[in-house]
């Protein structure tokens, strides 16, 4: 019989003899050692979520206050673990750090740990009943972020984005108490829309890098070199390619938009300025007349208030016409 107090979803197999104590698994991100309560774990999630820069709300006030924690405690693992595989100051250490966090993660559906992210981490878990599936996919990704860094085709990018997005809608959901099938795949459009306009927005940084999120069947076809990516080289076939990616990423967006229209007020707004803000990404690029070889274009604070208004503004006609 699984204990009241344990994740009831999903059984996990408890990690090796010893590791359940925490003590044998040291702390890869430098976490300070605490002692750690579940209230100042949530404040580190929290400083977390409000110190990063994104192009989406991380658990905005339009979601219920009590359940705000939560989200910062999902992103918070999401957060550090992307840090890992992508920030220099882990480069020599990047798999190692990412084992250590997987063994953090299972550990944490058996026993507290005395990490601030997992200690928040493991009590969202027991609150919602969330699986470990979508934790350990995003750990499937930051693994392949490590290895492959160019992709043959469009579908081998939505693979990657099954592991890299899909489980971060479905953990917002999970935490709302939605599991309905339907829901999660209009999640799943939304979510790796948003991960591709990141990619799009990201060209000029990831470029030197010697990745590449731009199919190679996509370069065939608009005949786009990697040298003109390199030498940011905004050429007509180029922007051809751009305005071909933004319109099949809008398009994405708007085949998960049903979402927003599906589920509870707070989760609605919350995922209308999300998507919004996914949008308007996509939007300041076309704006740009594609040129973002050479920085790396961002929403500003007034661009994040507007989306903000327009969100509530949309909410507002869909309550007057009985849609709520």
């Amino acid at each position: 019989m699984v204990s009241a107090t344990e994740p009831r979803l999903f059984c996990v197999p408890p990690p090796p003899e010893g590791d359940l104590e925490g003590q044998r698994v040291s702390s890869p991100d430098g976490a300070p050692p605490g002692p750690w309560t579940l209230e100042t774990a949530y404040r580190y999630c929290e400083r977390m979520a409000t110190t990063h820069y994104e192009n989406f709300p991380v658990a905005s006030r339009f979601l219920p206050a009590h359940l705000r924690p939560n989200i910062m405690a999902i992103y918070a693992f999401a957060r550090t673990a992307d840090d890992f595989a992508d920030e220099p100051r882990f480069e020599s250490r990047r798999v190692d750090a990412l084992d250590r966090w997987e063994q953090l993660l299972v550990a944490a559906y058996h026993k507290e740990i005395q990490h601030p992210v997992f200690l928040a981490l493991r009590d969202t878990v027991r609150r919602h009943n969330i699986p470990i599936g979508p934790f350990k996919a995003l750990l499937t990704a930051f693994r392949m972020d490590l290895t492959q860094k160019r992709y043959g085709m469009f579908a081998e990018l939505r693979h990657y984005c099954k592991h890299s997005a899909h489980p971060v809608g479905q953990l917002v959901l999970y935490v709302h108490g939605h599991h309905e099938p339907e829901l999660h795949r209009f999640s799943d459009e939304i979510c790796a829309a948003l991960q591709i306009a990141n990619f799009l927005q990201d060209l000029s940084v990831d470029t030197p890098r010697g990745r590449c999120y731009l199919p190679e069947e996509d370069l065939v076809h608009f005949n786009v070199t990697r040298e003109d990516l390199l030498a940011a080289r905004h050429t007509r076939a180029f922007k051809e390619l751009m305005a071909f990616s933004v319109s099949r990423c809008r398009s994405m967006f708007l085949r998960g938009y049903p979402l927003v229209r599906r589920v509870e007020p707070g989760l609605s707004m919350e995922l209308e300025a999300t998507w919004r803000g996914g949008m308007a990404i996509l939007q300041r690029i076309e704006d740009l007349d594609y040129e973002v070889l050479g920085f790396r274009p961002t929403l500003e604070k007034q661009d994040m208030l507007g989306i903000a208004a327009r969100s509530i503004f949309s909410f507002g006609r869909r309550f007057l016409r009985g849609e709520v």
